[in-house]
């Protein structure tokens, strides 16, 4: 309770008669009984301290929740209280042990999927680093780096980025940090992923795409290396122009920080007042895989981590769902039955690992269709996933994007994206089926590099998946434009014979826009 000293030069002020609340503090305290008196009034003291300090926090709360809305506040403060021991702030040394973070406290903190590094940013953020470091931090700046990651304009981030990277704003940034932080996000977000209790993330990982360590980090390097225009050019530094720009433009991994905060704080989790999650427009990252429920032995050689990058590549009407159409191990390695199945599937991602463990392929914009002539528009794009991640898009200096033929006598008969007739970006042979090449260059794809190991190259793995809803059929099509009135002419013939008045007669659905 403290010292006499203590309690005498605090209860000495307030009971000062310029204290306005003399008079709360006194009240009904008997004068005669000076013990009494003495622990009473250090009672009153204590309740009237705690109420004004809680009802200070209170508004500093009520400015701070106008950032969040209402469920948020709810979910934050319950995180936060969590985190604070049902404080008022949090403490650093309650989550750090012997100058490092415990994992089992940052486990009931932020939960099991937080990647260490990231971890360590977050308490540079609420905490400060160097001189300006504080041994606690309130319910402000927690909300704080919430709103920042999940909404904060360009200049919020990128004073979130430099001060959880321990840097100042004005500072270039090394590359390298920039790096170790991306990785620290793809990291966490695969384990929030594979941790998540949803359909999309458990029939990926039920096929055996894992998150494996090394395709995660190659994620994260694929997302840093994209703040310099030419991301094979080797850099040392980022300017704030750079990294302004970066974070402007880069989607992929604003979409995954909003992901990672969303359930690091606890948005997404039910509570005991609310059995149900909140409810949120998020992001598709992960397309639902439709089709692999039929194939047991399916053999995946791409990770979940490449799902995500190429699905962030490809248009948004088209992200919400993959479906299975070609795999060289489960249908075999023919051209003839490859092409019976992709052909007018709609758009498509080709996908091949050659012999030497490259993984590569293109994404074809429009339907496969047999001809002479390339097609396509300027939404396609060549790829590479290992052993980097990289998309290198259309450079509108020609429309090569893709071509595919079968039993032609005077053109090539394989598929091709990119380039042209025998110097393709890919080139898949069609007889024999299990060859390929990639030219050296190709003009139709802007900053190309040879996508396969060698020029020429041995066909391991090959897989088609159509993108988005499948394409209607021209029957489809017919019987869509069919009128209910048309279907059933004998039903119509004996409605006349009866004498019957068809109310619908003439009135017919307006054809599709």
């Amino acid at each position: 309770m403290g010292s006499l000293a203590h309690w005498s030069y605090i209860i000495g002020n307030a009971l000062s008669p310029e204290n306005p609340e003399r008079g709360i503090i006194l009240s009904g305290v008997d004068k005669n009984s000076h013990s009494v008196c003495s622990v009473f009034v250090k009672f009153q003291l204590l309740l009237f301290l705690s109420v004004k300090r809680m009802g200070n926090t209170s508004k500093k709360l009520a400015a701070k929740c106008t950032l969040l809305t209402k469920d948020e506040q709810k979910y934050i403060a319950n995180t936060f209280r969590a985190a604070s021991k049902n404080s008022d702030k949090i403490k650093e040394e309650d989550l750090i042990v012997s100058g490092t973070l415990d994992a089992v406290l940052l486990e009931k903190f932020w939960g099991p999927q937080i990647d260490p590094r990231l971890a360590q940013y977050l308490t540079n953020f609420l905490f400060g680093f160097g001189p300006n470091k504080a041994p606690s931090c309130d319910f402000n700046k927690f909300a704080e780096l919430y709103v920042y990651n999940v909404r904060g304009t360009t200049d919020e981030r990128m004073k979130m980025l430099y001060n959880s990277l321990g840097m100042v704003y004005d500072d270039t940034l090394p590359y390298q940090l920039l790096r170790e932080y991306c990785e620290s996000i793809a990291s966490t977000y695969i384990k929030v992923l594979k941790a998540a209790n949803s359909s999309r993330s458990k029939h990926w990982i039920n096929k055996g795409f894992r998150g494996r360590a090394s395709h995660v980090q190659a994620l994260g390097e694929a997302i840093a290396a994209s703040v310099e225009g030419d991301a094979d050019v080797t850099i040392n530094s980022c300017s704030e122009t750079q990294l302004n720009k970066w974070l402007q433009n880069n989607v992929l991994l604003q979409q995954m920080v909003e992901a990672v905060f969303v359930n690091l704080y606890g948005i997404n989790k039910p509570s005991e007042e609310n059995t149900g999650a909140v409810a949120r427009s998020e992001p598709v990252l992960l397309p639902m895989p439709l089709g692999l429920d039929a194939m047991p032995d399916y053999p995946a050689f791409i990770d979940l981590s490449h799902i995500v990058w190429l699905n962030s590549h490809i248009p948004k009407k088209h992200q919400d769902k993959w479906r299975f159409l070609f795999s060289s191990h489960i249908h075999g390695e023919s051209f003839s039955t490859m092409t019976g199945r992709i052909i007018d599937q709609g758009p498509s991602l080709v996908i091949i690992e050659d012999n030497s463990g490259y993984i590569f392929g293109g994404y074809a914009s429009v339907s496969w269709s047999f001809g002479p002539n390339f097609v396509g528009t300027d939404d396609a794009f060549l790829f590479t996933l290992a052993p980097k991640m990289r998309v290198y898009p259309a450079s509108n200096f020609n429309s090569h994007f893709q071509y595919i033929n079968h039993h032609a006598k005077t053109l090539p008969n394989g598929l091709i994206m990119g380039g042209q007739f025998h110097f393709g970006g890919i080139w898949v042979d069609g007889d024999p089926f299990g060859q390929g090449s990639c030219a050296e260059s190709c003009s139709t794809f802007r900053g190309y590099k040879r996508l396969s190991k060698e020029p020429a190259f041995r066909i391991k793995s090959l897989e088609v998946w159509g993108v988005g809803e499948k394409p209607l059929s021209d029957k489809d099509s017919d019987e869509r434009d069919i009128s209910v009135l048309d279907v059933n002419p004998e039903a119509k013939a004996i409605l006349d014979m009866a004498g019957r008045t068809r109310h619908s007669e003439g009135i017919r659905e307006p054809p599709p826009l």
